[in-house]
């Protein structure tokens, strides 16, 4: 992928940030990606506007330099894709950080998207925020443990049969880590 076909990268620390027009594309992604099939919060598909824009408000109003932050992908003016950096304020665990909702809008997958991401998402983490490793917890038989050990994470862990999709579907919650930053 040359420079030219890169998203733009953007962090956002602040709730104050988010335009009423970013907030609805946010949402509007995350219903694309559940709706297409993706892990990324909602299990059980469809899940419309109603479901999604109350998490979503919910985890932009904790958004804080030193706590939280937002990291979004963008082609022109089209929302590729977001994640989330979380860090507890806690001083036992203030040296890690817990990656949550990784995702990328169906138009924009297979173009890097998630792997520009979390490059970005490990920067901030060691360079800004002084972490040294990063946490995340993943569903199984999704293909998740390869893309994220390609990006140099390990899993450390497993939570048999721990996600219940249907009655007939019952799937590991896969524990990662991505140590030393």
């Amino acid at each position: 992928m040359t420079h030219a076909e890169m998203p733009d990268l953007v962090q956002i620390t602040d709730a104050r940030e988010i335009t009423p027009e970013l907030r609805c594309q946010l949402i509007n992604c995350w219903i694309a990606v559940t709706n297409s099939g993706g892990a990324a919060g909602f299990p059980f598909p469809p899940v419309q506007d109603d479901d999604v824009a109350p998490v979503t408000d919910k985890f932009l109003g904790r958004l804080h330099p030193q706590q939280s932050r937002l990291i979004t992908a963008r082609f022109d003016d089209g929302l590729a894709g977001w994640v989330v950096l979380n860090r507890d304020p806690y001083r036992l665990v203030e040296h890690w950080g817990t990656v949550h909702h990784l995702q990328t809008h169906p138009e924009f997958r297979g173009r890097g998207v998630g792997s520009a991401l979390m490059r970005e998402l490990r920067k901030i983490a060691r360079d800004e925020l002084g972490l040294e490793q990063l946490h995340l917890a993943a569903r199984g038989e999704e293909g998740l443990e390869d893309f994220y050990g390609r990006l140099g994470w390990r899993e450390v862990g497993r939570w048999p049969g721990a996600l219940r999709l249907t009655p007939d579907d019952t799937r590991d919650e896969v524990l990662m880590l991505l140590d030393p930053l």
